[in-house]
């Protein structure tokens, strides 16, 4: 039994943590940390959702069990480094919501604090799980396609209401998991070309992303937009054999009532994927590609088997630099971008 402690208590942990985290057997929650302030602020209804957990205001709860084997940081970026550095040095290997760091230096800072120690710190890159994701990885790993010459990648919203002069926050909040998805794939890229603006505040907000990685013969675009009212495709691939589109396939519907719960089903066959291509013979295809689940205990899973039986880690130190990287130089492009 692996038994954890959460830092912080919002969205995230709320609905793409604790829901999974009650379907593993193995792993235990026995920790979440909340400030006092944000106890008083927020209350602590919530808090009698999870009779198991023990509720604290108090870091040196989490530190002084010998029993907690990992901690998990879901705060603001801007406190992961503090965070992390007091739970590796507490012998406590550590689990952080992306953006992992502020900056690349202090992420290469936290990777080798927890060497030295022989501990693991790790993004929590769990939208690599994401059904619809796993769904294109298994087209890509067929082969039907054939070589592929182009994918795009969308994770769109209309809220252009909702952009704010001085908020770069789609990189950050959005495109951070769509980029480390293709990094996932397929490395470091070859070449990147940005356009990262805003369309309302240029220089002063990232409302519109179109980033495109150059990976030998194979271009991947990533794109966001917070104006986008008609629903796109979530993956476009074009190959030299075929093509495959699949929409998204959403998240668990969040209960404001009570603790999320999710499905671990199928979703419906309307949803799935479209293939068309040529097989070896030379004839047209024409498939539906049945979707994957969504299942985001299935990172908890590889990190359980990487502390304890020193697998290899699911998300690989390198591509957490390389994808902060990417959102560094983005950042970058955005502010230019006048």
């Amino acid at each position: 039994m692996m038994n954890t402690a959460i830092i912080g208590f919002g969205n995230a942990v709320l609905n793409y943590h604790l829901p999974y985290l009650a379907k593993q057997d193995h792993i235990r929650v026995k920790y979440i940390f909340r400030r006092e302030e944000d106890r008083e602020r927020e209350g602590t209804e919530h808090e009698q959702w999870y009779p198991s957990v023990q509720f604290t205001t108090d870091m040196q709860d989490i530190y002084d069990d010998d029993d907690v084997d990992l901690v998990v940081i879901c705060t603001h970026v801007d406190s992961h480094v503090g965070y992390a550095k007091e739970a590796l040095h507490h012998n406590k290997h550590v689990l952080m919501e992306k953006p992992f760091t502020p900056t690349i230096d202090e992420a290469h800072e936290i990777f080798a604090l927890a060497e030295s120690k022989d501990l693991i710190a790790m993004a929590n890159q769990n939208r690599r799980f994401d059904g619809d994701f796993l769904t294109l990885k298994k087209v890509l790993e067929s082969g039907k396609l054939g070589n592929i010459i182009e994918i795009q990648s969308h994770y769109d919203y209309f809220m252009p209401h909702q952009v704010k002069q001085g908020n770069f926050m789609v990189l950050y909040m959005l495109a951070v998991h769509t980029i480390d998805q293709m990094v996932s794939i397929y490395g470091v890229p070859d070449d990147i070309h940005y356009d990262v603006r805003s369309i309302y505040f240029p220089g002063e907000s990232d409302d519109y992303i179109d980033i495109d990685f150059f990976f030998g013969r194979t271009k991947v675009t990533i794109k966001c937009s917070l104006a986008v009212k008609i629903e796109h495709p979530k993956f476009i691939v074009h190959g030299d054999k075929g093509s495959f589109i699949k929409y998204s396939s959403g998240h668990q519907k969040k209960n404001p009532d009570g603790p999320t719960e999710i499905s671990l089903e199928p979703e419906d066959r309307s949803n799935w994927g479209r293939l068309s291509y040529v097989d070896e013979e030379g004839l047209n295809q024409e498939e539906v590609v049945p979707s994957e689940v969504t299942n985001y205990g299935i990172l908890y899973d590889k990190l359980y088997q990487a502390i304890y039986y020193k697998t290899e880690k699911p998300v690989k130190d390198e591509e957490v630099t390389t994808v902060l990287k990417i959102l560094e130089d983005g950042l970058q492009a955005a502010k230019a971008a006048k």
